[in-house]
């Protein structure tokens, strides 16, 4: 595996992260060895969140945290770990947000879970129109001061949104962003157009999640054909699977599938591939739910994708460009 600067922070990570969704994963102990397996394999940065637990019900809220911490055990100065601080947990009216209330209480939860004294990056995981982002800002500095947090971050954020919690970090002299985490797949490729300019001008690392659009370009499924049985789209997304795979999705996927057959690749590793060979991209982001899919998507890491094979990828995933009209 070869480590990467986290943007242009001296923090060196893998180009593949694993994420603890784990929405297709109900046993605790299977989890813990997919971590297990992942440091082994020579990635040293795990994605979570205060509300990820198995199978992604709220029934689990904080699970995920707890089964890190359990894999991590003894190997802490070895790993680069996240959490995030956002989403409801609980049915208060403070239960939520990123008022420094919630921001001060969840940390010290997810500090308990995880059995650590240190988050190495803590990302908030979605934007607060209820909260002043000064507020936010603030209270993320003080975790980074108090050495609770090392680095800070931010999910779902729109170009305008990061640049302006830039703008207060410099002014207020607060720790800014290092990274931002965002969904990027050949079938949303709405960073490139949102995002990519302001990364490579403020120098921000840029963790990409979904490489797999939630296992559509895994290889699993096929247009004109019924999701496997079992599978998530069989299942949890059945209702959408239709009309998803129609049109231009489809026609991603064929091509996807393709390529890959063609170049002795399997589509998961030609997607991350994908994803990876845009110089803005830091780490792509495995949900992997099992041992299996993660030794398969490790396969997309450590090699170069052709131009021609980018070029008609990039060609064929052109609907999913959200296209920034030309100036007068």
């Amino acid at each position: 595996m070869n480590y990467i600067n986290f943007g242009k922070a001296g923090l060196k990570v893998s180009p593949l992260a694993l994420g603890l969704g784990f929405r297709g994963q109900g046993d605790e102990r299977a989890a813990q060895r997919v971590i297990e397996h992942a440091i082994d394999a020579g990635i040293n940065l795990i994605d979570c969140a205060n509300i990820y637990g198995p199978m992604d019900d709220r029934a689990n809220i904080g699970r995920s945290e707890v089964i890190l911490g359990k894999a991590i055990r003894g190997k802490r100065d070895d790993v680069v770990i996240t959490s995030k601080v956002f989403s409801n947990i609980g049915p208060g009216p403070n239960d939520s947000g990123l008022s420094r209330y919630h921001i001060m209480r969840e940390v010290e939860r997810s500090l308990s879970r995880l059995k650590t004294d240190y988050i190495d990056v803590y990302l908030i995981h979605a934007f607060d129109v209820g909260t002043p982002q000064e507020e936010t800002i603030r209270a993320l500095d003080d975790l980074v001061r108090s050495g609770k947090v090392r680095y800070i971050g931010c999910c779902n954020h729109q170009a305008w949104q990061v640049c302006k919690a830039l703008w207060i970090s410099d002014r207020i002299h607060a720790t800014p962003y290092m990274c931002v985490q965002n969904m990027y797949n050949l079938l949303n490729r709405d960073l490139e157009s949102n995002m990519f300019g302001l990364v490579q001008e403020e120098g921000l690392g840029v963790m990409a999640y979904s490489p797999l659009a939630v296992g559509l370009l895994s290889g699993v499924y096929s247009p004109g054909e019924l999701p496997p049985e079992g599978t998530l789209w069989a299942t949890r997304y059945r209702d959408e699977f239709d009309r998803r795979m129609s049109g231009a999705t489809g026609q991603v996927i064929a091509t996807l599938k393709r390529l890959a057959g063609e170049l002795g690749k399997t589509p998961a590793q030609l997607a991350v591939a994908w994803v990876l060979s845009h110089p803005e991209v830091t780490v792509a982001i495995s949900g992997s739910d099992t041992i299996a899919q993660l030794d398969d998507t490790l396969g997309g890491v450590g090699w170069e994708l052709d131009a021609a094979i980018r070029e008609e990828l990039d060609r064929v995933s052109l609907p999913f460009v959200r296209l920034v009209p030309e100036p007068f």
